[in-house]
């Protein structure tokens, strides 16, 4: 990312809203984005790390309530929420934290919530797991603060191997329901 030009498009989308980019407040706004969007975009430069695996098979792992905040393509405006990931090991696991790189890997993009679903879904089960399940709800402020402005959540899931036939779904959705209270799924 070009931080410099970056910084200049903001001066400019800051005169033509109205406002004075020398004012005091405004003055380093143009700066503060440029490093704000170095950070909440370095998902286009991020790695997820998933070669971290150890020996050791188990019938299913699961990681709940991985906090994520991205940022929608079509508004450029936040949508945050939780999400859980559940995968049946062909013999290795992965380290913890590399699921949690894996989200922010997708979330760190512009991004749709049903998109970030599937690419989360489908790099994991690439490394050759029986089966993943990803489960995110997630809050849009592009629905809350403009437009139809409702609090409405959006859910989206997707399925891969051995979570796609119909038993062992609802096997793993029950037990991801059993032990995360708080959700809404």
């Amino acid at each position: 990312m070009d931080k410099e030009r970056v910084k200049k498009l903001v001066r400019e989308l800051i005169i033509e809203i109205g406002e004075d980019p020398t004012r005091e407040g405004l003055k380093d706004t143009p700066q503060r984005i440029a490093n704000m969007y170095e950070e909440i975009f370095d998902g286009y430069e991020s790695d997820s790390e998933l070669s971290v695996q150890f020996s050791e098979d188990s019938d299913v792992v699961v990681a709940r309530n991985i906090q994520f905040y991205s940022m929608c393509e079509h508004h450029m405006l936040p949508f945050f929420g939780k999400i859980h990931i559940a995968y049946s090991p062909n013999g290795r696991v992965f380290g913890i934290s590399k699921l949690v790189r894996l989200v922010e890997k997708y979330s760190k993009r512009l991004q749709i919530q049903e998109r970030l679903t599937k690419n989360i879904a489908d790099e994991l089960f690439a490394q050759g797991v029986k089966g993943v399940v990803v489960l995110a709800d997630a809050e849009h402020l592009c629905m809350k603060m403009r437009g139809v402005r409702n609090d409405a959540t959006l859910t989206s899931s997707a399925y891969r191997g051995i979570y796609e036939n119909k038993e062992e779904k609802e096997s793993i959705m029950t037990m991801i329901r059993r032990r995360t209270p708080e959700t809404s799924f």
